[in-house]
């Protein structure tokens, strides 16, 4: 069975003329449904790069892309529109709208879904802010929570409106131990019981056990796959 993701030969470069830098080299990879997926590497190794070419975040420049069946390279703004709306995103950056409370930051998750009216809405999101431990803090802005709280009120958005597939970049670097535990737990259920697919970047040597597959890069290249068990040097 074909993945959500397949990539084919991915290159990528930074600037122009002379000062010209390859970024990627000839990624190939294919990431199964309901798995969760780590990327590690060293900084400058290409993780980052490359989950913003596969997360719709960057233009394929060389190589192909194929995500949830959809070609990226040659796509047009609104295809890539389309394709984001079926994606979660988790950044080491809250991005908290600071006037709105934590459902409300969370209920943002779910504009583009039309077809739930607005009780279902509120119980979708005090049951996952519940989840990550937020349930006495629905109703609190972001000036009052915590950095971890603001983090995991940030996941809790990206998750809301059930994402095919969810990208996330370095998302417990801000979280403590247990937090960072439940947060990786959630995303690993959400893979068993829905099938949501997880692409994450991190440090965090604390979660790697939760992971089905770990993708290692260094120089712009993959030079370690569990799944494989291939290494190359």
């Amino acid at each position: 069975m074909t993945g959500p993701i397949t990539v084919d030969s991915l290159n990528h470069w930074f600037g122009n003329g002379e000062a010209r830098i390859q970024a990627l080299f000839d990624i190939n990879l294919e990431i199964q449904p309901g798995k969760l997926t780590i990327l590690m590497g060293p900084s400058g190794s290409g993780k980052t790069t490359l989950l913003t070419l596969i997360g719709c975040l960057r233009e394929v420049q060389d190589g192909n892309v194929m995500l949830l069946g959809k070609p990226l390279r040659g796509a047009t703004p609104k295809q890539y529109n389309l394709l984001r709306r079926r994606l979660g995103f988790i950044f080491q950056a809250h991005n908290l709208h600071q006037s709105l409370t934590a459902m409300q930051n969370v209920r943002m998750g779910l504009e583009l879904h039309k077809s739930a009216n607005t009780a279902e809405f509120d119980r979708a999101c005090a049951h996952l802010l519940t989840q990550l431990g937020l349930g006495q803090r629905l109703d609190y802005l972001p000036a009052k929570l915590s950095g971890g709280q603001k983090q995991r009120v940030a996941i809790a958005r990206a998750l809301v409106g059930n994402p095919a597939i969810v990208f996330a970049d370095e998302p417990t670097a801000a979280l403590d131990k247990e937090s960072g535990q439940k947060t990786v737990e959630l995303l690993k259920r959400l893979g068993q019981v829905r099938g949501t697919t997880t692409v994450m970047v991190t440090h965090d040597n604390r979660i790697l056990d939760l992971a089905d597959r770990i993708l290692r890069l260094e120089d712009g290249r993959i030079v370690h796959d569990t799944a494989s068990t291939i290494h190359r040097p």
